[in-house]
């Protein structure tokens, strides 16, 4: 039902009921709310903070509540239409906030920012991305009922939220007794940043000229760090380094204007976020705490440039992993150009080069094409045609629809190789569902299949992608290379979930991949102790994580990231978080390598990738 606005003369707001509805009188009665001190008990009323309440969850979810009082402090007449309101009669709690969201539904609000106005409706938790995505809930109004008491009145003075104001302690740990959530806790702002957000969710804050740390992305937002000095690293990032070491600073900044009546900035990270940002605190399924902006700051240019790796010496072999998202023939010329542009100038030519994401003939059209040869002739003559050599590949097609990604797309990793610096042993036979193993020849490990796929019918690479594994020879000496495309992290909990430790059910596929991968490399190491191999991809997972350990359990591999300062450890910005995702694994028969994290794409608005490609060098 649409929300019903009506403005009222002052002699008919002099004569507000001053009844007690049912919903106040059982408030009142469970301590939930207090009487104004106004000479009569029957002047109770619920204001802003009896509905927020002392936890993350309203004490009177579900209830109806007449005329609460309140100041507009934003408006939002797109996606989750409504507006919120602050009351300009705080309590003395902080942990109460004194903001509520007001959800109008598919109807625009008419209200604007300083008006004065009663809202009545029901109070609820709606939980962006619903229940099972273990995002904490966004108190609101919702059906409600607007009266406008006036209008042009001051927008409540923001809370400022800045370095001093945010605890560093992330979260406290949930309850046992509630399946580990932290919902029904009480909040202590002083303590935790995720309480202290809490405290504030629908309030209008503000944040000072800030440091962007994940860049403007498609759907007009940013990510900013109100901690100047935590875990920075020198392009202007914030890293994400452990579980327990958690980035409290990053908030993301939305516009309350539609994009059609102002641009939002574009901003790389970096940038600055110059000036007064300011507007409603907001909970949201992409990110959580969202500053959603009345008032936006400008971003300042600090001119972030893209990164080139050196160029590999005769006696370096050079090997570098890539994850260019989904590319197919039905894309753009552009696109294939500037990645071109990127293995030739940023990359410095690698001898092998690991794709993934390639995907077929057609792209997302579902019709059983799972040939991927358009593609990559495609790609291939764009990197000749940008000066770098005439790469030849390898790859495996997968069958229809079975190793994930976007439906009909059959993305798949190939391995590019310039074969002017390095040959490719072909084994023939290995196919979508044929596995390569490990055989002795002439006293040294081979193939059976190069290429070939690694354990395909194993339950760990259902609907996943399967390890494409391959003989090179460079200098005379043999080189196996794996390349790995792991499952995603989709149905992960948000480390703002109401949940602490977040759950991430994500990890159990692989750690079952991850331990896949690790048998096939030692059963390598088992017939040549020294056997070079080289193991890199898109792992999807962190340098600190489960994964990362089962990969290089006993010693089979060393992962090469590590060898990097930890601010330079990362490849993706997720949610103004610099993390790792792609990595290259060596044995211990490698030795010493040279390791680059060649930034070119995650820390950018403009990006040809979402990925930053990885690039291994070193002497077979």
């Amino acid at each position: 039902m649409p929300p019903r606005i009506s403005r009222r003369s002052p002699a008919v707001l002099s004569r507000r009921s001053a009844a007690v509805s049912t919903v106040v009188a059982t408030a009142l009665a469970a301590g939930l709310i207090t009487v104004a001190n106004t000479g009569s008990a029957a002047a109770a009323e619920v204001r802003v903070h009896d509905i927020q309440g002392t936890t993350r969850l309203s004490p009177l979810a579900g209830e109806q509540v007449t005329e609460v009082p309140g100041t507009v402090t934003g408006v939002r007449g797109y996606g989750s239409r409504g507006f919120w309101i602050q009351d300009t009669a705080p309590d003395a709690d902080t942990a109460t906030s004194e903001g509520v969201f007001v959800f109008t539904g598919s109807t625009t609000p008419t209200v604007k920012p300083g008006d004065a106005v009663l809202v009545s409706g029901t109070v609820t938790e709606y939980v962006p991305g619903g229940a099972s995505s273990g995002n904490q809930s966004l108190t609101q109004i919702t059906k409600p009922t607007v009266t406008v008491e006036s209008s042009g009145n001051p927008v409540p003075q923001p809370q400022r939220i800045d370095a001093a104001a945010v605890p560093s302690a992330y979260a406290p740990d949930g309850d046992a007794a509630d399946g580990g959530s932290i919902n029904k806790l009480p909040l202590a702002p002083d303590k935790y940043a995720l309480d202290f957000y809490e405290s504030l969710e629908g309030m209008n804050v503000s944040v000072g000229t800030s440091r962007v740390v994940g860049a403007t992305d498609p759907y007009h937002e940013l990510w900013i760090t109100v901690k100047p000095d935590e875990h920075r690293n020198r392009r202007g990032g914030t890293v994400y380094g452990s579980y327990t070491a958690q980035n409290t600073g990053r908030l993301q900044i939305q516009s309350l204007a539609p994009v059609a009546e102002k641009p939002f900035p574009k901003a790389n990270v970096g940038d600055v976020l110059t000036g007064t940002t300011e507007g409603p605190l907001d909970f949201n399924q992409f990110g959580g705490y969202t500053l959603t902006a009345r008032t936006l700051g400008t971003v300042t240019d600090k001119r972030l440039a893209r990164e080139k790796t050196r160029k590999q010496s005769s006696g370096e072999l050079a090997v570098a992993t890539y994850n260019v998202e989904n590319l197919d023939p039905k894309d753009p010329q552009e696109k294939f150009d500037a990645l071109a542009e990127a293995v030739v100038t940023n990359l410095a030519s690698p001898d092998v080069l690991a794709l993934e994401e390639i995907q077929d003939n057609n792209g997302a059209t579902n019709d059983g094409t799972v040939a991927a040869d358009e593609t990559l002739k495609k790609f291939t003559a764009a990197i000749e045609a940008a000066g770098g050599p005439a790469y030849d590949w390898r790859s495996v097609d997968p069958q229809n629809n079975k190793d994930g990604g976007e439906p009909g797309g059959n993305i798949r990793q190939v391995f590019l190789f310039n074969p002017d610096r390095v040959s490719f042993k072909d084994r023939p036979g290995g196919d979508a569902t044929t596995a390569t193993d490990v055989v002795r020849s002439g006293g040294r490990a081979a193939l059976t299949h190069s290429p070939g796929r690694i354990a395909p019918a194993d339950p760990a690479w259902a609907d996943s992608r399967k390890p494409l594994a391959g003989e090179f020879t460079f200098r005379g000496r043999t080189v196996f290379v794996i390349a790995n495309h792991f499952g995603s992290k989709g149905g992960d909990e948000g480390l703002t979930s109401h949940h602490q430790p977040p759950n991430r059910s994500s990890e159990t596929k692989r750690l079952q991949q991850a331990k896949a991968v690790n048998t096939f490399v030692r059963k390598i190491q088992k017939v040549q102790k020294n056997a070079d191999v080289v193991v890199l991809g898109d792992i999807n997972d962190f340098e600190f994580s489960a994964t990362t350990k089962a990969l290089t359990d006993g010693g089979a591999l060393t992962a090469a990231v590590k060898s990097l300062p930890r601010s330079e450890r990362y490849s993706y910005v997720y949610q103004g978080n610099s993390q790792v995702l792609d990595q290259i694994l060596t044995s211990p028969a490698v030795g010493d390598f040279a390791y680059d994290s060649v930034h070119i794409n995650a820390e950018f608005a403009q990006q040809n990738s979402d990925h930053d490609p990885q690039v291994l060098r070193f002497r077979p």
